[in-house]
């Protein structure tokens, strides 16, 4: 039987940088680092008329997404042992938000499914200001994606939602802030907290 392979959840807000930092890793991570990210499932795995799904923005008036979040959330997580069992790597980037409708407790269920497995929960965060500039930047083929505020409310009110919710309860093995280190960077220091201590189960155990 293959040795799992090893887990990093990302956790944070849309346009944190959790997808360049997944890319960071499977491009200089030794072994195949499988990603299962929530954009890969809006974008390609969600049918269009579910979507965001798991991408939901806290608040959100779209029930019929919003009672679909947590079952969407278990396959996802039920998916990684799949891959690791397999001595695949994995490495996950998502957007939390235990206030969202119908989510209730979707990250204590989260952190069961990936009981036992070697897991590194990372918070990734990135103040407001940065937030916003990465959004009225946009990003190609995703211009209609994000809020981009108005002269009347420069900070979208569901932007501000996800800068808190989403690090609730913000228990993490280790934390990296993007407005002060590039994706690159980021991924060095979870190869070094990898490397050093390994992967752990501390703050899922903690959770689940």
């Amino acid at each position: 039987m293959s040795q799992p392979g090893q887990i990093v959840i990302l956790n944070g807000a849309p346009r944190s940088g959790k997808s360049s930092i997944a890319a960071a890793i499977q491009e200089t991570f030794d072994g195949v680092w499988m990603n299962r990210g929530v954009d890969v499932h809006v974008r390609h795995i969600r049918p269009p008329r579910y979507r965001p799904g798991i991408g939901l923005r806290p608040g959100s008036d779209r029930p019929e997404v919003a009672a679909l979040v947590p079952t969407l959330y278990a396959a996802l997580y039920d998916s990684i042992p799949a891959h690791t069992r397999l001595g695949l790597n994995v490495v996950a980037y998502v957007g939390h938000s235990q206030a969202a409708p119908g989510s209730g407790g979707v990250l204590t269920d989260c952190a069961r499914r990936l009981a036992g497995l070697p897991v590194l929960f990372v918070g990734v965060r990135c103040p407001l200001e940065f937030i916003m500039q990465r959004r009225i930047a946009g990003q190609a083929g995703r211009e209609t994606d994000y809020l981009r505020g108005l002269p009347t409310e420069p900070i979208p009110e569901p932007v501000r939602r996800w800068q808190v919710e989403v690090h609730i309860p913000g228990v993490y093995d280790l934390e990296v802030d993007t407005s002060k280190l590039r994706p690159a960077q980021c991924a060095v220091l979870i190869l070094e907290r990898l490397s050093v201590e390994g992967p752990g189960q501390t703050a899922f155990e903690h959770l689940a």
